[in-house]
């Protein structure tokens, strides 16, 4: 049993320096001096417990198998944590050396070497269990069976801690579950179950991770578990299931095949393993399984790849892996059928196989052997330093030290029985696994895998800011319901996505914010499915995303939009201007004037839908902002005009209709203030307005249930406010703001013109005047739109005591900016702090109320582009004070705007926009 040709001189050397530092004065032992030559890691051992020595060359003990209890039945229930996390890392370094000298210098064989590992380990892990146990026990008491036993929490073990086979360095898979939901008894105050095994399980998870002076048992794995990373730590035997027969992956099958329950076998096990069964392994003969093995296949391909993995013995073509591969795919497909192939090792898989007449015992034999010798190898390069480690080394020590184990004279003799070995792998893994060629884009099975493993560095060219948003939708899919087709479309929608956000370099936010989309219709199969069959709509939603947090959260809100995206010419092509109110019409011509229901669904549909393509005109440039604005303003007009269409018939089938009116001339106008006035309207604008109409209160309508004029203009006001400002499944139609009527939201909710005029003569304030600048009528029949124009012109031409009027302003103006400004040194408020939108508007206010009386025309716009134009060729300001104002307002616009759409609030930096926030300060100055 132990190898036959002398160490290298100056392994042995460096054997003999270290024996005679820890052992000074002894007798020297060659195998321990072979085993300190040959390990750091028994090096390090024997350097902290050095009595060690004695016990490893105790022949009764090298040939002892039974392995002893970490933790007595005495110590599971009294140790504390740094008391029990030592004594678990002692007897993990103690067998792990010995398990190191069988291997280096007994030549102990590898099958032996990895079963005892493994058994090891599961002592480990199960004498961490119960000690886990036992200690949240003493405070919350534990659940009890009928019988009052406790019902213990169940590892599974997964991997080649499952098989039986594990590595000398390796990380565990761990699954916890736990049998029945029963609450605590006994502890100072009873909770339910699980919250008793999440703590089970994360005190297990510490005892075994946690690194301290001593080191770690073993690093845990949880992503295997139901949901990974945002799934439950522990979930119960009934959730399992459920998890498993809805919505369980077939690499999750391919894993399950190595799941094996660690510890003591309770009467839960059986029960365990039978509601697993249906999952892992089909009652028939599962050649359905054989596209997910091609995928599986692809990803272990092009993981080669992307790692460029020529040394690594087992992720490299030909390595470990291939074999693995091999033998599982084959149980995948005929395990369900032929019991005798339900096993989690390999090794009795593989002789299954020949049993079966899968396999030929030559190929299964070389398989079998082949799988050895790389074992072997991947041994000693991790018991060289205790490193998981499949790397050939490239150092001269670790090379020296390979070449003496496998009894080689150099080590390109070593590469070359190595790449043989591996080479014999591939041919049968690429014999046995020959579905179908790769892919003809390479990384395209890389981003299957970055989907699946919810990992972004998977991806041939990874963008790591992703990460946490694929981890948050995949833990926001564990909640929704999505069923299995929906799964399946998802599965394969996701890696073209991943795909297409790679080639667009999208940001973190625009991949949240698709995420955000896709949770919104993550339960209607029909949309993933466009997205999936609509490669072009996908492409749009990705590139609309970057463009716009807005058009993001638009979609997401309303997911109908998805069907907008089908068609490029049609989104980036908004409707002309002048068309918007004869479209709509088009699209109601569809709509039973009663279906109320469906009138304010299709008004809310119509503006989404028409946003959208403005938005997406506006993201790529299409539209500048003062056209977008254009835009939104003439849909705004068109909605309100139908919407009073509406409300109409409504109230003309109840009442009649009012005197001297018809369909064409109903006698009611809708006036429009602020930005709708101004041809403003933004994305989320609500709209200032105020109804009028030309009646009074001594003629009534002509129906059954008559009642007079004024009445009616209310009601159908009422009947406005309804439409607009009701919320519906897509949300409401616009904010309607109605304050800015004749004695604000006390007064009645329409008036009659002449009231009106009444008022604004009369009773209004400076700064009602203010905002009749920015008004206009925008709906209405002729005579009441010029009627209309003659108050508004009348009023703002009226003769004003200049220092009142400029007083009046001013203290306005301050009192919105002390409640309003949002601004400090680093950052600048573009509506509200000096120098801002706001100013410019007042300014232009002033220099109507102010200059009317003398330039009329100063009344024609109600925009402030145009009247600054205006104010500056009749000479009330500068040409050089207009093109300055009108930069900055334009400037500051296209700023807003572009925050606006990326849900950046209005604040910009200072620093950015000095010039034109001096150069408005400076005409506040000099008009004030």
């Amino acid at each position: 049993m132990s190898n036959l040709h002398a160490l290298p001189e100056s392994l042995y050397q460096l054997g003999q320096t270290r024996f005679a530092s820890l052992y000074e004065g002894q007798a020297e032992q060659q195998k321990i001096i072979n085993l300190l030559s040959l390990s750091d890691f028994a090096w390090n051992c024997l350097q902290s417990q050095p009595d060690l020595k004695d016990w490893l060359l105790d022949d009764n003990e090298l040939a002892n198998r039974t392995v002893e209890l970490p933790l007595s039945s005495a110590e599971i229930n009294e140790l504390d944590d740094s008391a029990a996390m030592a004594k678990l890392r002692l007897y993990r370094e103690k067998y792990w050396l010995k398990v190191a000298y069988l291997d280096l210098c007994c030549a102990n064989p590898i099958a032996d070497s990895i079963a005892y590992i493994s058994a090891l380990a599961s002592q480990l892990i199960d004498s961490a269990n119960q000690w886990a146990f036992a200690q949240v026990a003493k405070v919350s008491g534990m659940p009890l069976d009928n019988e009052g036993n406790a019902i213990p929490m169940l590892v599974l073990g997964m991997g080649k801690l499952g098989g039986g086979e594990l590595n000398y360095s390796s990380d565990i898979d761990l699954i916890f579950s736990y049998p029945r939901d029963v609450a605590t008894q006994g502890g100072r105050r009873s909770v339910e179950a699980q919250v008793f095994y999440t703590k089970v399980a994360q005190k297990l998870i510490m005892a075994l991770n946690q690194t301290t002076v001593n080191g770690q048992v073993f690093r845990v794995d949880m992503r295997l578990r139901p949901f990974g990373e945002s799934g439950p730590l522990v979930m119960s035997f009934h959730a399992m299931e459920d998890y498993y027969q809805e919505q369980g992956r077939e690499w999750e099958r391919y894993a399950m095949l190595k799941g094996r329950l660690i510890g003591t076998e309770n009467p839960y096990w059986k029960e365990f393993y039978e509601l697993l069964r249906p999952f892992v392994y089909r009652r028939y003969i599962d050649f359905s399984v054989i596209e997910s093995l091609r995928k599986m296949k692809q990803m272990i391909a092009q993981e080669v790849r992307r790692k460029r993995l020529t040394n690594n013995i087992k992720l490299g073509a030909g390595g470990i892996r291939e074999v693995e591969f091999v033998v599982q795919a084959l149980q995948m497909v005929r395990g369900g059928r032929e019991a005798n192939l339900q096993t989690q090792s390999l090794l009795i898989a593989l002789k299954e196989l020949v049993n079966n007449q899968v396999m030929s015992s030559k190929e299964a034999g070389l398989l079998t052997q082949n799988y050895l010798d790389l074992r072997k190898i991947e041994q000693y390069l991790q018991i060289f330093a205790d490193k998981q480690t499949q790397t050939l080394p490239d150092d001269e020590l670790n090379q020296q030290r390979l070449c003496y184990l496998l009894n080689k004279d150099d080590f390109n003799q070593c590469l070359t029985s190595i790449e043989q070995t591996m080479a014999q792998v591939h041919g049968e893994f690429e014999q046995v696994i020959g579905f179908e060629s790769e892919t003809a884009d390479p990384c395209e099975s890389e981003y299957i895998s970055a989907w699946e493993m919810t990992d972004v560095s998977l991806m041939c060219e990874p963008n790591l800011d992703w990460q946490v948003a694929l981890e948050d939708f995949k833990a926001r899919l564990t909640k929704a319901k999505i069923g299995s087709r929906g799964r399946d479309i998802l599965d394969k929608l996701m890696p073209l996505l991943l795909k297409q956000l790679t080639v667009t370099k999208a940001s973190s936010d625009a991949f949240t914010m698709i995420c955000q989309v896709l949770n919104k219709i993550i339960s209607r199969t029909a949309y993933l499915e466009l997205l999936y069959e609509n490669p072009g709509a996908l492409n749009q939603l990705v590139a609309l995303c970057c463009h716009s947090k807005w058009i993001g959260e638009h979609i997401s809100r309303y997911p109908i939009l998805l069907d907008e995206l089908i068609d490029p010419q049609v989104l980036y092509k908004p409707t002309p201007l002048s068309a918007y109110k004869d479209e709509i019409r088009q699209y109601f011509l569809r709509i039973e004037h009663g279906d109320l229901e469906l009138q304010m669904e299709a008004l809310r549909q119509f503006k989404q839908t028409h946003q959208l393509r403005i938005a997406a005109a506006d993201a790529t440039g299409v539209l500048s902002v003062m056209k977008v604005s254009d835009h939104l303003t003439a849909l705004a007009e068109a909605i309100v005009e139908q919407a009073v269409n509406i409300a109409w018939h409504a109230c003309v089938e109840r009442f009649g209709q009012p005197a001297n009116t018809t369909e064409q001339e109903k006698g009611f106008a809708v006036i429009a203030y602020g930005k709708t006035g101004g041809f403003e309207v933004g994305y989320d604008s609500d709209l200032d307005l105020v109804f009028v109409h030309n009646h009074d209160g001594s003629s009534y309508t002509d129906g059954d249930k008559s009642i007079d004029s004024r009445q009616f203009y209310l009601k159908l006001a009422q009947r406005l406010m309804h439409l607009f400002n009701t919320r519906t499944a897509s949300g409401i139609l616009y904010e309607l703001d109605t304050r800015l009527r004749p004695e604000g939201a006390s007064g009645l909710l329409a008036i009659n013109l002449e009231s009106y005029y009444h008022y604004q003569q009369t009773q209004a304030w400076t700064w009602e005047h203010q905002a009749l600048v920015r008004s206009r009528m925008i709906y209405g029949q002729d005579s009441l739109s010029e009627r209309f124009a003659q108050i508004r012109k009348d009023v703002l031409c009226q003769a004003r005591d200049n220092e009142k009027l400029k007083t009046d302003v001013v203290e306005m103006r301050e009192k919105m900016r002390a409640h309003l400004a949002k601004g400090d040194d680093e950052l600048f408020d573009l509506k509200q702090d000096r120098g801002g939108i706001t100013d410019i508007e007042f300014i232009t206010q002033y220099l109507v109320l102010n200059n009317a009386v003398q330039y009329p025309e100063l009344t024609t716009w109600s925009d402030n582009v145009r009247i600054l134009a205006d104010a500056a060729r009749l000479g009330c300001i500068t040409v050089q004070m207009q093109q300055e104002l009108v930069a900055a307002y334009i400037a500051y616009r296209s700023r807003y705007h572009v925050m606006s759409l990326n849900q950046q609030g209005r604040c910009a930096p200072r620093a950015e926009l000095t010039q034109h926030i001096d150069l408005v300060s400076q005409a506040w100055q000099k008009v004030f």
